[in-house]
């Protein structure tokens, strides 16, 4: 029977990436101190990535991964210490080896030459310990193998019984591949025990019924036999015996009929016992806790979900509309749809709850990241992560990684001091750098602290006015000082390095976190540190939002914006000639936007005392002046850019209940739009003045 494995690649690429990480935490870890059971899972990982290529035919990863699993194996059973110099040759293995996993994916040929040098550098390690053979695989066919154990590779015949669990084909293993690969060992038989094959009418073709007693001789040992089984580890029942002579070779007829009932032949006391050290593991009825969909079921299932939302929002109208007669069924009509508007959202909060994943995934580069970058500067940071388990949509956490990598960077860069001066000023040596995420009112707030220097305002508050972000006379508060590190082009590095100094990264990033319908701030005492803070939405395919009247239509405002509501007091309006109307809000001047003069929209109310809704937008206020605030209300994005075009100031649309179709306004883009359309009216009054 043969079998074809392509249909399993993604699997056994996505298995592959898992066990990468798990190498590199594995391995990060050991700096610590030596962990024999960190060294096992690291071993482990490697080994299944060895086997799993070679039976995919990828023999450059399987050969690359054999010298990496020899010397892990030398630190396994002790005949190697762990260093620091064997922890960082492991590391470039592993971003290697990821390499040539990538470039599976993406059909891409890795850099033969990189590969070819790092092998060298594992070979030369191997060699400086005197160790030329892995004693749990096979020789490399290039290797002559002198360190090997005669006495563990003279001929000897062995007798294999295989029990394979009944998922053995659904699992995309062939045991005639296993077999081939034992012919390659030496000379074999095998019987087939077809004892518990069913009727025809019975028997199901993807599951294995059958088991397999085989008779090897050779120049072998026991770890090479289960080598070639390690595929299967795990998922079946093998026992493997030396026997002194090999039996007589069954007919034909035999392999058939003849079954196994007793057990094989036992073997001498002093061979059998490796097999008693290494019982078999047996798991017939393996069952598993979760299942692999593909990203775009989940989602196709997601967007079902929000329409079926939407109608049940139309149902739920038109119930009230007809409703309003009273009566019994009136009353009855109203409690069903009630009935159906709490199981809808329960539906649509479990489905959206597939697209979230721990936000460890993202966290989990950061332990190699802070180690590389303080090895290359010199600094010594003790890296904390906390809430790794909060989850996250995985859209934003694919999106979320860049933004996190340069703030952690520009902390290591310009946050941290060496450990000489921090002593200077009386801290430890070792500074901190803390990551952590929680949920904090159905928002994601992933907060980036260090103990560092803090951030310098004289030094900031000077370069903004050289490159004329603010006036000299302008009195700004704290945080809006601290905040203009997101202004393009900013900074105030003394000297460019490979890390910082460009003015590039900080505008990208408050640009990433907003496009995610986020915000960012930052909060610093000079001297002590620095707080980062990213407040995000849990998921872009829902939205808390305040529905707003704007004319004759209806405005969805997120209610992650809003910083609140209030009634205009007049001696608090001031107005600037040739520019816009402001209100004293606290202890700032904001400015007024008329949404219905910024959209287009006619009609609607002039006089200001009505109300303002007052909002945040990359951390400045501003009043939005709307005509009436209805309801709040949960709604289901829907991407104008998809359906229509993009709009500046608008996010996406939604429907409501009644049918009607409502714009998302998008809070920074409003008011990036107002100050644009301000100073385009402002220059011809200016020049008509003249």
């Amino acid at each position: 029977m043969s079998m074809d494995l392509s249909e399993f690649l993604d699997v056994f690429l996505e298995e592959c990436f898992e066990g990468l990480e798990a190498m590199e935490s594995g391995l990060l870890h050991l700096d610590e101190g030596t962990d024999l059971e960190e060294i096992n899972t690291i071993f482990r990982a490697a080994h299944s990535i060895k086997g799993g290529s070679a039976a995919f035919g990828f023999d450059h990863i399987s050969q690359f991964t054999h010298v990496m699993e020899t010397l892990l194996d030398e630190l396994r059973n002790g005949s190697r210490q762990v260093d620091k110099n064997i922890v960082d040759l492991l590391l470039a293995s592993v971003d290697i080896l990821r390499e040539m996993v990538e470039g599976l994916k993406t059909d891409e040929t890795p850099d033969e030459a990189r590969v070819a040098e790092l092998k060298k550098k594992l070979e030369m390690a191997l060699a400086d310990s005197g160790a030329s053979s892995d004693p749990e695989s096979e020789t490399p066919p290039e290797s002559d193998a002198p360190g090997e154990d005669q006495d563990q590779a003279e001929a000897a015949s062995w007798h294999i019984r295989f029990i394979p669990g009944p998922d053995l084909f659904r699992d995309g293993n062939d045991p005639v591949r296993i077999f081939e690969a034992l012919a390659e060992l030496g000379s074999l038989r095998v019987r087939t025990d077809a004892t518990n094959l069913p009727s025809l009418s019975e028997l199901d073709p993807a599951t294995c019924h059958l088991h397999w007693e085989a008779t090897l001789e050779g120049a072998v040992t026991e770890e090479q036999i289960r080598e070639t089984f390690s595929w299967v580890e795990g998922d079946c029942q093998l026992e493997i015996s030396q026997t002194e002579a090999a039996p007589e070779a069954p007919s034909d007829k035999a392999t058939v009929t003849e079954t196994t009932a007793e057990p094989a032949a036992p073997a001498p006391a002093e061979k059998s016992a490796a097999s008693v050290a290494k019982p078999a593991k047996t798991s017939p009825n393996r069952e598993s806790g979760s299942i692999r969909v593909s990203i775009e079921k989940v989602d196709l299932l997601i967007n079902l979900v929000g329409e079926l939302v939407i109608t049940q929002s139309m149902l739920n109208q038109a119930g009230l509309n007809q409703a309003q007669g009273g009566g019994a069924s009136a009353e009855a009509l109203l409690n069903g749809l009630a009935q159906l508007e709490r199981n809808t959202r329960e539906l649509q909060e479990n489905m959206l709850q597939l697209r979230m994943l721990p936000i460890n995934v993202a966290f989990n580069r950061f332990p190699r990241l802070v180690r590389d970058l303080c090895n290359k500067m010199g600094n010594k940071v003790d890296l904390v992560l906390t809430g790794e388990q909060t989850e996250v949509d995985k859209t934003v956490l694919e999106k979320i990684g860049d933004p996190l990598v340069h703030l952690v960077r520009n902390s290591l860069d310009h946050g941290l001091e060496t450990p000489e001066v921090r002593a200077a000023a009386g801290k430890p040596e070792q500074g901190r750098l803390e990551l952590s995420a929680q949920h904090e009112s159905g928002n994601i707030v992933i907060r980036i602290i260090d103990d560092g220097a803090g951030l310098n305002r004289e030094k900031i508050l000077q370069k903004a006015i050289e490159n004329g972000l603010v006036s000299d006379k302008d009195e700004l508060s704290e945080e809006r000082i601290d905040n203009l590190i997101f202004q393009p082009g900013f900074s105030t590095a003394d000297k460019v390095s490979d890390l910082s100094g460009r003015g590039v990264g900080m505008d990208v990033v408050k640009r990433n976190i907003n496009d995610l319908g986020g915000t960012v701030s930052i909060h610093s005492r000079q001297g002590e540190g620095s707080t980062v803070m990213i407040r995000l939405p849990l998921t872009l395919a829902i939205l808390d939002g305040q529905l707003a009247s704007i004319g004759e239509d209806t405005y969805i405002l997120p209610l992650i914006s809003i910083v609140e509501s209030l009634q205009i007091r007049s001696e608090n309006l001031n107005s600037v000639a040739g520019s816009s109307e402001l209100y004293r809000f606290r202890d700032e001047y904001i400015p007024i936007i008329r949404l219905n003069s910024l959209l287009g929209n006619s009609g609607g109310i002039e006089n200001l005392e009505q109300g303002l809704l007052v909002v945040e937008a990359e951390g400045q206020h501003a009043g939005l002046f709307v005509d009436r605030l209805q309801e709040q209300q949960q709604v289901v994005i829907k991407s104008l850019e998809t359906n229509f075009q993009q709009l500046e100031g608008v996010s996406g649309a939604t429907i409501l209940g009644d049918g009607q179709v409502a714009l998302i306004l998008d809070i920074p883009g409003l008011v990036h739009l107002f100050h644009k359309t301000r100073n385009q009216m402002t220059v011809p009054a200016l020049a008509a003045a003249s």
